[in-house]
């Protein structure tokens, strides 16, 4: 049906542009329908490291690709207070796209990004309540059959990376509550560093029917347990996903380890071993 891109964490300011130049070149040989960022395309909001990440942007598009963005905790000011309260995303609005809350539809996918960044916390992501409506009416406009995919940068279930546990979002009960209604498919986010992918009812025990997606960082000089790397996402139809993770050799981007998943019983159940996508 379609292949995503699926990049993250790329931290303009704290990145290699070794691996810039590389997952630009990945991306036009995948040809992916969309490219989704989910969050920290800067290191410290500063302008000259937006001005890198827009530079980045623009170059996918001019290379015909689509591309759907959400802002990360990184992309908010850290040590500028005022501009941090009072205007905590402009920066990202004026480089990287005006939107906090994207909606993008394919022939038969569906993917909102909503903003999960906010200016009272500094590592942490929160969900509000006018998103929860927002997420229900947006998808409740798709038709049935459509793959419906939600975009966060902070995951929104507890990750153990290592040995440290990765806090869920705030309101996780709502959030739940807003994709299960709203029969989301998949939930796509970064912010762990760390790629990974598996059905929620192994991380929720109330949780069931979403296939959860974390990306690594694509291009940040910071990793955690993990080289670099960016997730391809390939949809059959609405029970057959295949991720594969794109992992870093130092010089260029190449398929490491693909999960092929189908629907079953109300649940992602890993398939198969599929051979990687390149």
């Amino acid at each position: 049906m379609a292949r995503l891109v699926h990049l993250s964490d790329l931290h303009f300011g704290a990145h290699d542009p070794r691996l810039v130049e590389a997952v630009a070149q990945k991306i036009d040989e995948l040809e992916p329908a969309l490219v989704v960022v989910s969050g920290d395309f800067t290191q410290r909001a500063r302008t000259e490291q937006f001005r890198e990440a827009c530079k980045f942007l623009e170059r996918l598009r001019d290379s015909g690709h689509e591309v759907l963005a959400v802002p990360g905790n990184h992309d908010v000011p850290l040590y500028d207070v005022l501009r941090r309260f009072l205007s905590p995303l402009t920066r990202y609005r004026r480089f990287i796209d005006e939107s906090l809350c994207p909606f993008i539809e394919l022939p038969g996918i569906a993917v909102l990004g909503i903003n999960t960044a906010r200016s009272l916390t500094f590592k942490d992501g929160r969900i509000s309540e006018e998103q929860v409506e927002f997420i229900r009416e947006t998808f409740a406009r798709t038709p049935q059959e459509s793959v419906r995919i939600l975009v966060t940068h902070h995951p929104l279930f507890a990750l153990r990376v290592g040995e440290q546990l990765e806090r869920a979002i705030g309101r996780q009960e709502l959030a739940l509550d807003a994709i299960e209604h709203s029969g989301v498919d998949m939930v796509l986010a970064g912010h762990a560093h760390h790629a990974s992918s598996q059905d929620a009812g192994e991380l929720v025990t109330r949780a069931g029917g979403v296939l959860v997606v974390q990306a690594g960082t694509a291009t940040s000089t910071r990793v955690r347990e993990q080289e670099q790397s960016f997730n391809t996402i390939d949809i059959a139809h609405e029970e057959d996903v295949t991720i594969t993770v794109n992992a870093s050799n130092g010089e260029s981007f190449e398929p490491s380890d693909a999960r092929r998943y189908h629907w079953q019983d109300g649940r992602w159940k890993l398939a198969a071993a599929p051979e990687p996508a390149h």
